[in-house]
């Protein structure tokens, strides 16, 4: 009697599983023979030719927005493919089995980003930084992925944090998911994204395979596989938000104007946010990766830390004039000798990176910021995401986003963590003249990962402003030097999850050799 009752709940389960995979409706099994054109483009006088497979569905259970009358899947990835892969040739040394991937996000501002199209017209640095990675041998994959603004046809946000994350994290597991099946090495993912797209790069390469993200990644019928890639190359991440407020004021405190929008920053807040960083500074227990001395701030802003941040600004402009830049009119860079010995910090992000955005910089006190509007739920709009905006908020009914989203959008919070797979090989940008967030916040990155023993380039590049690619030579080139590196290894064996088609096919005569033996 108890074996039966064992038996049929059994099979009751087996076939809730089919159900729902029914439900669902979306193989999440890669097919290379159909559904794609084989385009031809030209880089560096040299043609080339690849598959090109669009909108590929890379969950099972997608989230659907509503958008002027239809409903629009963000849960999307474009995959493009050296035809040679397909005919048992190699590029560049690499072989089907070998090809690692550039993995390219288009997210912005954190709003809903579609995959990037690869069209061999477009000029941009970021369409010729995919060029040229297939030319190299590259598979490439530019995944979708919801935001801040999207709702569904009841009218709730589908978008908030942390969906953005969470669809990037499907879209890795949807490629190890069929690392057998089509062309690509997953264990040499190298992922890459601009401003918010390089926030939640770093995040992907911080937050390998936590635990935190699943029961949201099971929500959307994510592939039953592991969301950690190989490298990680964020340009200027607008990122670690809930101290971004007080890294800025760190910086411009002494900058009473913005540009975005233009207008007076309130004196008073700059002064109060500006006090809490070197609290902050000072309980991650920095160290500068040379001399193994400690990085910290006094009260007042100044200490060791400033003075290393100083140091990476003297190597972009030391940079700049080694390739003969002319500096001479930089009046706040003390050069003697060829060689650039100091910088005074105030004036240079006062006349030459520029400050940006009031105070607060991120959780407006009106919480009426971008990052207001990710921190938001399916119910609201906005909500605040620090304590201090949430205390002294202009908002009349004030809402705090809850602690543990705020945690899941910070790539800080998982270095340390041992249940967090994070990355070996990081290239990390963050321009020169870039106000949109403190130098303190790619410093501090950077640092904490070298701080782990992580292999980390890092460069705040000269007259560069907030963007990315414009040195996509060169991260190509570091992308195919981390690629050779031995380690990683693909042709993982294959694992189903419910959304497929072939599990499903094996639940079946399960299912029916349970319900023949309980009767």
């Amino acid at each position: 009697m108890k074996v039966r009752k064992v038996g049929i709940v059994l099979f009751a389960t087996l076939v809730t599983l089919i159900l729902s995979s029914i439900a669902y409706g979306i193989s999440l099994d890669f097919d290379p023979t159909t559904g794609y054109t084989v385009v031809e483009a030209t880089v560096d006088g040299q043609t080339i030719q690849y598959r090109a497979y669009e909108n590929v569905p890379y969950v099972a259970n997608p989230v659907y927005a509503y958008e002027d009358g239809q409903l629009v899947n963000y849960q999307v990835m474009n995959i493009y493919i050296p035809v040679e892969y397909f005919e048992g040739k190699s590029i560049n040394g690499y072989t089907a089995e070998t090809a690692p991937i550039y993995f390219i996000n288009g997210v912005g501002g954190y709003m809903p980003a579609k995959p990037i199209s690869l069209d061999p017209n477009d000029t941009s640095d970021r369409t010729k930084s995919m060029l040229l990675a297939l030319s190299k041998g590259f598979v490439v994959v530019s995944p979708g992925a919801r935001g801040r603004t999207l709702q569904d046809q009841s009218g709730k946000y589908i978008g908030k944090a942390p969906a953005v994350i969470v669809d990037l994290k499907a879209a890795v597991r949807y490629l190890r998911y069929n690392d057998s099946r089509m062309p690509g090495n997953a264990e040499k993912i190298i992922a890459t994204g601009v401003s918010a797209g390089g926030a939640v790069t770093a995040l992907l390469g911080a937050t390998g395979n936590h635990p935190d993200y699943e029961p949201y990644l099971e929500e959307i019928g994510a592939a039953n596989a592991k969301d950690h890639i190989y490298a990680a190359a964020p340009y200027c991440p607008i990122t670690n938000l809930d101290n971004s407020d007080t890294a800025y004021e760190w910086q411009f405190n002494h900058v009473l104007t913005c540009e975005i929008p233009p207008g007076t920053v309130e004196k008073d807040v700059s002064d109060a946010l500006k006090l809490f960083f070197p609290y902050y500074v000072n309980s991650l227990g920095l160290r500068d990766p040379q001399t193994g001395s400690p990085l910290t701030l006094n009260d007042d802003g100044s200490g060791s830390f400033k003075e290393y941040v100083k140091t990476w600004l003297i190597k972009a402009f030391q940079e700049a004039l080694d390739e003969g830049e002319d500096l001479s009119s930089f009046t706040w860079l003390t050069i003697s000798g060829g060689k650039v010995t100091a910088i005074d910090f105030e004036r240079c992000v006062e006349e030459y990176t520029i400050r940006m955005k009031p105070a607060p910089a991120f959780d407006n006190l009106t919480a009426s910021s971008w990052e207001n509007d990710l921190f938001g739920d399916e119910d609201h709009a906005t909500k605040h995401f620090t304590q201090y905006s949430y205390t002294f908020s202009r908002v009349e009914t004030p809402l705090l986003a809850d602690e543990r989203i705020v945690k899941m959008m910070n790539p800080m919070e998982y270095i340390d963590d041992p249940n967090a797979t994070v990355v070996k090989y990081w290239r990390i940008r963050h321009g020169a003249k870039d106000g949109h967030t403190s130098f303190a916040i790619p410093v501090i990155l950077a640092t904490k990962l070298m701080n782990k023993g992580l292999e980390v380039d890092f460069k705040l590049p000269w007259d560069q402003d907030h963007g990315g690619y414009y040195d996509y030579p060169e991260l190509i080139e570091w992308a195919e030097e981390v690629a050779q590196i031995t380690g990683g290894g693909g042709g993982c064996s294959v694992s189903y999850g419910t959304g497929s088609i072939s599990y499903l096919l094996f639940l079946i005569p399960v299912a029916i050799a349970i319900r023949k033996r309980i009767r």
